[in-house]
């Protein structure tokens, strides 16, 4: 990889997509989405596309779209950009992996396929390795997340030797909850000088413990502030405020996981604490009854006037 490259480091915001209320991508969002991170929660990174982007649930073309207003918006005032560009299709991975070179990505990241799964290690470092090609000279990140692609493989098996395939490789998303396979990569990657991002909003400053270099989460897109209150109080050495903190995050999300949380709810808690419109979620995902959303977004807001 030819150009210099800046560590992924710190909070980053998974992003929602914005739709319409009849399902259609909502560009006009994102630049007022953008200002809303940066000013209201201090969050100056953002992945595009994952997970709480419905990425999979997204056409081709509605993914480039969406990773184009990003980085066209976001020039100049956030840090990185980076898309998941991860497909069952790997000539679908290739061709966002392609684009998001040519709309000047920082960074772009890979899911594991799902439905037909990689037999082992060997399977998915050569899948990633394939769409890195395309995209030579951008960073690439494996996204782990075993919970949602019932793809079981430790992390730090597929991370081991990959820079031997991958000169563009620069770390791992890592979404799942084993800390001892989560410990084996902050090695791995402390020693290629790569980014470890934790994934597991609620569980962060155990990740942290173990070094991890930063976080990309949902939670980021409202509770960024006092969560990067937490990340200072850990890097000062103030550990009661620290640990304070990740107790009342975690009692918000397990008053939101007892009334249902998943992506669809957590978008309309976004649209109630931000004011901004992002519409529905897409099918399967079904929309999520208000007054759930304003019970939990008011909770939120209760935890951030209080810091």
């Amino acid at each position: 990889m030819s150009r210099s490259v800046k560590k992924l480091t710190g909070l980053v915001a998974a992003t929602f997509t914005p739709l319409t209320a009849e399902g259609e991508i909502n560009l006009s969002v994102i630049g007022p989405y953008i200002d809303y991170l940066i000013e209201k929660q201090n969050v100056k990174s953002v992945f595009v596309n994952g997970t709480t982007g419905e990425g999979c649930s997204l056409t081709v073309d509605e993914r480039k779209q969406i990773a184009a207003a990003w980085c066209q918006h976001g020039k100049g005032k956030l840090e990185q950009v980076v898309v998941h560009v991860g497909c069952m299709s790997i000539k679908d991975s290739q061709e966002l992996a392609r684009h998001a070179a040519s709309i000047g990505a920082d960074g772009i990241a890979v899911i594991s396929p799902s439905f037909f799964k990689p037999i082992n290690a060997d399977a998915l470092r050569l899948f990633i390795k394939e769409v890195s090609t395309s995209a030579p000279d951008v960073p690439m990140y494996y996204y782990h997340i075993p919970g949602m692609t019932g793809v079981e493989l430790e992390a730090a098996d597929v991370l081991n030797g990959i820079e031997q395939m991958i000169p563009s490789f620069q770390g791992v998303k890592y979404s799942g909850t084993d800390l001892r396979d989560l410990g084996q990569c902050v090695c791995y990657c402390q020693s290629h000088k790569w980014s470890v991002l934790f994934g597991v909003d609620e569980q962060l400053l155990g990740a942290l413990v173990l070094g991890v270099h930063g976080a990309v989460g949902s939670t980021y897109n409202y509770l960024g502030l006092i969560v990067n209150q937490m990340l200072s109080a850990f890097d000062n050495c103030n550990h009661m405020q620290s640990r304070a903190l990740q107790l009342e995050f975690m009692e918000v999300i397990t008053f939101a996981k007892n009334l249902g949380f998943d992506v669809g709810v957590n978008k309309q808690v976004m649209s109630e604490v931000s004011g901004l419109v992002l519409g529905p979620p897409r099918l399967p995902l079904l929309p999520c009854p208000v007054s759930k959303a304003q019970a939990i977004a008011q909770k939120i807001k209760d935890f951030s006037q209080r810091h």
